[in-house]
């Protein structure tokens, strides 16, 4: 119980604090809005705050699936064809060493600005693609030998060694990997969102440029409030699945 309480306490005499520091010395609303000012500004701009929260989650969730499918896939080539791993390994380095928003606005006019919503999916994609590639390796690397010994003794095919063997011991790695992908998958679609600008964006990021252009900071710490509780709920969201896939037989939860 404590493990709930607590962060509660703490972040509820914060609250306290911040709303107390910010009257006693009367910082402007402009520069820092106390809580209660958040708070109403979360209030009057509800609809289109959902709205935008809407599209950003609708991102973050395609680039999420796809990094996830394209991610698991491609661990499982790499591990059938050490050719392919080599022919391709380095570009898949590069992609994920290469500053996103620098190539960003190239993907923007490569799939036009008439079809802004799915280059921010692709924009997050590459943002959350590789972590998920490189636990997912590692996960099916790290199977003990003397059991794909076993199995290929017995006569498995590939892909049933693939099936019951190397994807269930590979779980806990792959989980990690989608875990890490969740809250980058987020971070791209708000990076994709401040690079395209307006368009046909109308995510978080945008309301928070929006709101920064006409200086209600209030409205911009509501939409950042937002999009912080989204992190959380997608961190625990992946906590939750861990616990129901990994409590009856993996260490970490003995």
């Amino acid at each position: 119980m404590m493990k709930f309480l607590l962060p509660l306490f703490v972040g509820s005499a914060l609250l306290v604090f911040w709303e107390w520091i910010v009257g006693f010395l009367g910082v402007p609303i402009f520069v820092l809005p106390p809580p209660s000012q958040i708070a109403f500004a979360l209030i009057k701009n509800f609809t289109s705050l959902m709205g935008a929260l809407i599209v950003t989650l609708s991102i973050t969730g395609f680039a999420y699936f796809w990094a996830l499918v394209g991610g698991v896939s491609l661990a499982i080539l790499f591990t059938r064809s050490r050719f392919i791993e080599m022919s391709l390994a380095p570009y898949v380095v590069t992609l994920q060493v290469t500053p996103v928003v620098a190539i960003a606005p190239l993907i923007l006019i490569w799939v036009g600005f008439e079809n802004t919503n799915q280059a921010m999916v692709i924009i997050a994609w590459i943002v959350a693609f590789f972590p998920i590639l490189t636990n997912t390796l590692q996960g099916i690397r790290s199977v003990d030998g003397s059991l794909h010994q076993l199995l290929q003794l017995s006569g498995a095919k590939w892909w049933q060694i693939l099936i019951y063997l190397e994807l269930p011991a590979a779980l806990p790695s792959i989980l990690t990997g989608a875990k890490i992908s969740g809250g980058l998958a987020l971070i791209g679609a708000v990076v994709a969102e401040f690079v395209a600008g307006s368009g046909t964006s109308t995510g978080l990021a945008w309301r928070i440029i929006e709101a920064g252009n006409r200086l209600e900071i209030a409205t911009m710490f509501a939409a950042l409030t937002l999009l912080s509780i989204l992190g959380i709920i997608i961190y625990y969201a992946h906590n939750l699945v861990e616990w129901i896939l990994l409590r009856k037989w993996h260490e970490s939860f003995n």
